[in-house]
């Protein structure tokens, strides 16, 4: 039978367990500076969770500031590790279910890295559900970290004599533990053991190709540059409008321990600007709030723990503004 991310996903991916949405906990709002008229929701990229073990958001804090300046706010959780259109299609569920359950006719939707991706597979399918989509540091036209990996696995496979499509054992270990540290995401989540959701490694790294995006982008053009470095003529479509944020530095303080992971990854953009995973040309979708913002990958969700440059605006500001942007475009 042929797949369909549809129906695999629509079984029982939405907000009635605990693989779906969770609402942030409801907080007394100080302002309605960020109230907006349809909830906001937020979609983590790879690797991700949205509340882990109880204690760490994805988003760090985020969530929190927004619903204290008055927004409504839901926090998803789709698989940590596979392809953009499985998880775009978890994603629409989840969509489906806040909008039946607060009565609201449609959500403005943010994402961050491979989830900035996701929330436009669910404004590409279903655009009338949509408000709004804000992409924060996705790889939009691809990673070459993701380029690179990709590159390693497959030459490193073909040096040992195997055919197109296999892999080594090096590379099924590392493929295979990727989804592990998926799984874990899972379970630190809050998701019942007989419902973890499915991992796929391979997938998932080649979802954030150039080549994987290219075709991507073909399918949902929407707010899309025609050019790698250049930026989107259209900022709405459908009725949808499209923005986009990112970072161009890896190394932004000297005890953030993310740094020097970020530092290394990021020479593999051969000195293009880059966020460690990222670059500014890559990001860009719809209206570019910035794209030089002194952030990393990592601290474009406020981590880790909320250790960011103090040089340049605070990532929960840059949220926070940009929801009280959505709120004066009434969205």
């Amino acid at each position: 039978m042929a797949f369909s991310a549809s129906s695999y996903a629509s079984s029982y991916y939405n907000c009635a367990n605990a693989t779906g949405c969770v609402a942030v906990t409801s907080l007394s709002a100080t302002s309605n500076f960020a109230k907006t008229k349809y909830p906001i929701v937020l979609a983590h990229g790879l690797g991700g969770w949205n509340k882990l073990f109880g204690l760490v958001d994805y988003f760090n804090g985020i969530p929190q500031d927004l619903t204290k300046n008055g927004a409504s706010v839901y926090v998803t959780k789709t698989s940590s590790v596979n392809d953009t259109e499985v998880r775009g299609e978890q994603l629409l569920q989840q969509v489906k279910t806040i909008i039946a359950i607060t009565g609201s006719p449609k959500v403005n939707l943010m994402g961050h890295s491979q989830g900035g991706i996701d929330i436009r597979y669910v404004a590409g399918v279903a655009p009338s559900l949509v408000s709004s989509v804000t992409a924060i540091s996705s790889p939009e036209q691809g990673s070459k970290m993701a380029d690179w990996t990709v590159k390693m696995v497959t030459e490193g496979s073909a040096a040992d004599g195997l055919p197109a499509g296999e892999f080594n054992t090096a590379s099924l270990m590392a493929i295979k533990f990727f989804e592990l540290v998926g799984g874990a995401m899972d379970i630190g989540s809050g998701v019942p053991l007989n419902q973890l959701q499915q991992q796929d490694g391979w997938a998932a790294v080649n979802a954030l190709t150039t080549n994987y995006a290219a075709k991507f982008n073909q399918k949902f053009p929407a707010a899309m540059p025609t050019s790698y470095c250049g930026y989107p003529k259209d900022t709405v479509v459908n009725n949808v409008r499209y923005y986009s944020f990112s970072g161009d530095q890896t190394m932004t303080t000297l005890v953030d321990p993310s740094d020097a992971v970020l530092g290394l990854t990021g020479l593999s953009f051969n000195g293009e600007a880059n966020d460690g995973l990222v670059s500014p040309c890559s990001s860009r979708l719809g209206a570019v709030i910035r794209d030089n913002y002194k952030m990393n990958h990592m601290d474009s969700v406020n981590q880790v723990f909320g250790i960011v440059s103090l040089l340049d605006t605070n990532p929960l500001t840059v949220y926070r503004n940009q929801v009280n942007r959505l709120k004066g475009q009434s969205l």
